[in-house]
């Protein structure tokens, strides 16, 4: 059951759900952080999630942002610290561009 904002955006534009749950060939950073070589960016960020969450690297003060460690940084643009807002537009660079 897909929540209501996300069932209407599926209806009007079906590409969009397409682009999330694709399978998609990684590049080298990514393929060693998931350890996968395909995935979608749906179960990317999903990975980074929950490495996050087992890591403990939400700020402590703060939850809206996480303190990222070195296999973070690796790719998050070398970010120290990142917002959980720009989290995915950050995982979304390294899926290839969608076509038109």
């Amino acid at each position: 059951m897909l929540p209501p904002r996300l069932k209407k955006s599926v209806i009007d534009n079906p590409k969009k759900l397409a682009n999330l749950i694709d399978l998609v060939n990684l590049p080298s950073t990514l393929r060693e952080f998931v350890g996968q070589s395909q995935i979608s960016r749906l179960g990317c960020f999903m990975r980074v999630w929950s490495y996050i969450k087992t890591n403990k690297l939400q700020d402590p003060q703060n939850k809206n942002f996480v303190i990222c460690d070195d296999k973070l940084k690796s790719i998050l643009l070398g970010k120290s610290k990142v917002d959980l807002a720009e989290l995915p537009s950050l995982i979304k660079l390294h899926f290839p561009k969608e076509p038109k």
